[in-house]
């Protein structure tokens, strides 16, 4: 066994070890005391899970048979809500078990809002009453009668007309007669406390924000304030329970825990005390709805009539130890890849399965999730996009912890051409230069064709290709300027090209001489120093060798703090990835500064028009014949910039409409035996494909998708995300933030405050790729799009606000999450309508703070929209404002005076 090997080994033993321990260490476990006899009563709704109670919800014989026999080993009685649509069959089929029967009659608002009655209303009610009366008529199980639940609280009726109704009920039944009603309603109105022959209180503490551990001493308060208000009255707690899932309200969090701790300690006091009560409720009911997310999650039993929790001996989740056995299965899995990982450091196998651990136990989570709770309606859009959009994200997660991991605690790179021991050149093969440019300035070409002029190699041809550019001013002055230096540099001026700049580069390739071995590319604005072949050519001694790769530079990045941005974004990719990749030969190939051994360029097609990007095509296909490639951090060229963020917009869209194009091309060459690509050079592409046009195009999508949510949430009671599906947004965002200042800050040599503009920079293009990949859906071929450079617009361009589409959006999802943020945590809030207000809400923080950070990216663009005409565009302008800013101290006379001579 090598020694990497079982470095990474001890490293996933111990890392599992931890993983399981943590599991063990916070697996919940709560006391209480043993029920020992049956409930009194349970709020009995005979719907199976598939059923909805809501409304005029239909129930048969067999469904109420079924679910007598289910609970009757756990009550001696059961309340219902309603007597019709088979309701009323509830009390002769609980007489067969020997179970006593509450019996409900449901009512609802019998006159609208101009005082009209509601024909259909008054006829529904009218059946209730006379199916409840005929159902205590005819069952010596039924021991009172409920007319109406929570009527009062809903404003369905007025004190009077509920208290008629109870008289008239009353007149006609042997039973006692009574309604539901929250306790506080019960002290607010004693006309109707007068009316009935008990109070029937329900004493609900989530709904009052109650903490989990103070539900069973506030609901005992609450009844003793009854007890005290009506002196000698039957009191009767209808409704007391907690819900195991949901969303918390204020302090009241559901938990499956707490649910059992709280039933099991409320019916031993109230037992020992003499309480009558009724828990709320027999069964899950998965499509009740109109409780919003808690509604479904009231039972005792879950909806396939299990028991949710022991009602004797110690209370734990029954689901806890398959969850944590599947978090510690998907964590070895995801930590076998780093037996395969050579010169792999103990550190940076600890970052690597820490996280990869930390990924699987929220992919366990997001299963127990799925698992333990009912997913109806709008729930299924919430869970199913919520999913199917993080899984891009935990691959791009996981890739940039293993970028960070690799140099912050790995071994430094030991590819680059500079670490290579580099022996003194045997032989000069012939380099043929070539220099596409189509509508340059001519300036700009005559400066890049004098850096090659002075290059240090003896054998070499430069090749100027000036294509569809009909003004002869661009034209002659380069024509004119090749001819001065000599038959060493050839100029064509090639009309009506077709290809793009590929095309124009073909035609260059027919003109190379017959024995120049390397082609090298550079772009028509990039000055090269004179050692550039000198250092590189060397490396193709190596005749397995297919292509050589510089980094790009620019030389005019002091136009603007928006160009010194520019330049430090480029930096990030040539001095991290780049390098990285390197280390496993997969690096992307771009058109400029590159070297191609000629037969390996031949072998793998020439340059090809079918995509935009043709040189990472080109550059591709070379490593997918088994040509090795080499990168070099060392600069050997300077560019200029693109002259406006519009610019850099647009060159970002054809760099990712390209990449997207050559996936389509490739992903063929990446299935087995398909090319001579290595595992680690597919990953390197597949992830880089992922993390860069995937995650871009996911996280863009789903912040319009968050925004677009937003109306459901807010008016149509679509249940938000639940915390395990939004943390991973959040956390996704930090490591991006500590992935991007690390790295910047080991690899390139920048400041703080240019590593800011690089990630703003960065961070402002991701709404372009997104649009990019998505053009590559719609469009099978689009234009090349030149990159404007060197102060050089084309005739009619117009400058106009960059980024407006971003600032909308980013606009729009700030708007949204200060709304949800405002909404969910002021006072007696009414600004959102749902159907119960939201108190403080945890995953409605967690969205409004999501849909903030959503809004950063589109944010940066929009700023660097408007910064980019503003005079804090330019340096001089910095300049003056730190030369007021030094003197202030010397106005008003807080400088030191000046040094006295001795």
């Amino acid at each position: 066994m090598r020694p990497g090997l079982a470095a990474a080994a001890a490293v996933i033993a111990v890392v599992t070890s931890f993983h399981a321990a943590m599991w063990l260490s916070m697996r919940p476990e709560a006391s209480a005391p043993n029920i020992t006899d049956r409930f009194q009563s349970l709020s009995f709704a005979p719907f199976s899970r598939h059923m909805s109670p809501e409304g005029e919800a239909l129930t048969n014989a067999a469904q109420i048979r079924s679910d007598m026999q289910a609970v009757a080993p756990y009550t001696r009685g059961v309340r219902t809500y309603s007597s019709t649509n088979g309701k009323e069959l509830i009390a002769p089929i609980a007489g067969e078990q020997g179970i006593r029967v509450t019996a409900g009659a449901w009512l609802n608002k019998e006159t609208d809002k101009t005082g009209a009655v509601i024909e259909k209303a008054r006829a529904g009610n009218a059946r209730e009453l006379a199916n409840v009366v005929e159902v205590a008529r005819q069952n010596r199980n039924v021991d009172a009668v409920v007319v109406g639940n929570e009527t009062m609280l809903r404003g369905d009726m007025q004190e009077s007309e509920l208290a008629a109704l109870i008289r008239k009920v009353k007149r006609q039944v042997n039973v006692p007669v009574t309604t539901g009603e929250i306790w506080n309603t019960w002290l607010d109105n004693p006309e109707l406390a007068s009316s009935v022959d008990f109070i029937l209180a329900h004493i609900l503490p989530y709904w009052e924000d109650v903490p989990a551990d103070q539900v069973v001493d506030y609901t005992i308060s609450a009844y003793n304030r009854l007890r005290a208000a009506y002196p000698g009255k039957r009191i009767v707690i209808g409704e007391f329970g907690w819900p195991s899932h949901g969303y918390n309200r204020g302090a009241s969090v559901p938990d499956p825990i707490d649910q059992a701790r709280i039933i099991r300690n409320f019916v031993a006091r109230a037992d020992a005390l003499g309480i009558e009560y009724n828990i709320i409720e027999a069964f899950d009911l998965p499509k009740k709805q109109n409780e919003g997310s808690v509604g479904q999650y009231w039972g005792v039993f879950d909806a396939d009539r299990n028991l949710k929790f022991p009602l004797s001996g110690p209370i734990f989740e029954t689901t806890y130890n398959q969850t944590a056995i599947l978090a510690l299965l998907i964590g070895v899995l995801f930590t076998l890849p780093l037996l395969r990982m050579r010169d792999l450091t103990v550190s940076q196998g600890f970052v690597l399965a820490g996280a990869a651990n930390a990924v699987a136990a929220w992919l366990a989570l997001v299963v127990d999730y799925w698992l333990n709770h009912y997913v109806a309606g709008g729930d299924y859009i919430t869970l199913v996009l919520s999913a199917v959009m993080l899984v891009p994200l935990v691959f791009v997660l996981l890739y940039r912890v293993e970028e960070l991991a690799a140099i912050t605690f790995g071994r430094g790179p030991r590819r680059l051409v500079e670490t290579q021991k580099a022996a003194a050149p045997s032989r000069f093969p012939k380099v043929s230069i070539h220099v596409p440019a189509y509508r340059e300035p001519p300036e700009m070409l005559k400066q890049t064709i004098d850096a090659l002029a002075r290059l240090e190699y003896p054998n070499f041809e430069a090749i100027i290709i000036v294509n569809n550019t009909p003004d002869p001013a661009m034209v002659e002055p380069v024509r004119e300027h090749c001819a001065l230096l000599g038959e060493r540099f050839k100029f064509i001026n090639a009309e009506k090209v077709s290809g793009f700049k590929a095309g124009a580069l073909r035609i260059a390739l027919e003109a190379t001489a017959p024995d120049a071995e390397i082609i090298g590319v550079i772009d028509a604005d990039y000055v090269v120093t004179p050692d550039w072949l000198k250092d590189l050519v060397p490396v193709f001694d190596d005749p397995t060798v297919g292509l050589v790769q510089a980094p790009q530079d620019h030389r005019d990045a002091a136009r603007s703090p928006l160009h010194e941005a520019m330049n430090a974004e480029y930096a990030g990719f040539f001095d991290i990835g780049m390098v990285q990749r390197n280390e496993d030969d997969a690096i992307v190939v771009h058109g400029t500064m590159c070297l191609i051994r000629r037969a390996a360029m031949l072998e793998a097609g020439n340059w090809s028009s079918d995509t935009i990007c043709e040189d990472t095509d080109l550059g591709l296909s070379i490593a997918e014949n088994g040509w090795k490639t080499h990168y070099t951090r060392k600069r050997y060229g300077y560019g200029l910039l693109p002259d406006s963020f519009e610019a850099f917009k647009k060159q970002r869209h054809r760099w990712a409409y390209g990449g997207f194009q050559i996936i389509k091309k490739h992903w063929r060459r990446f299935l087995p035996d398909r090319s001579r690509l290595t595992t680690a050079q597919k990953r390197h592409f597949v992830l880089g494909w992922i993390s860069w046009l995937g995650s871009e195009s996911v996280g863009a999508f789903m912040a319009v998708a968050s925004l677009l949510f937003v109306p459901f949430v807010a008016y149509f009671s679509i249940s938000v995300p639940a915390h395990v599906l939004t943390l991973p947004i959040l956390i996704t965002f930090l490591v991006y933030v500590l992935h991007f200042v690390s790295l910047y800050r080991l690899r390139v040599e920048t400041s703080p405050l240019r590593m800011l503009g690089a990630a703003v920079a960065a961070s402002a293009v991701q709404f372009t790729v997104a649009k990019a990949v998505l053009d590559g859906f719609r469009y099978k071929d689009l234009a090349f799009a030149r990159t404007a450079k060197g102060n050089n617009w084309l005739a009619g361009a117009a400058r106009s606000f960059p980024a407006l589409p971003e600032a909308i959006i980013g606009g729009l999802l700030v708007a949204a999450g200060a709304y949800m943020l405002v909404a969910n945590n002021l006072p007696g809030s009414s600004i959102v309508k749902t159907s119960n207000d939201w108190r403080h809400i945890r995953e409605i923080n967690l969205y409004g703070i999501a849909l903030m950070v959503q809004s950063l990216p589109f944010l940066a663009a929009a700023i660097i929209g408007a910064f980019e005409p503003s005079r804090l565009n330019d340096f001089a302008a910095w300049r003056t404002l730190g030369a007021r800013l030094a003197a202030v101290p010397r106005r008003l006379g807080l400088s030191p005076p000046p040094a006295v001579a001795d």
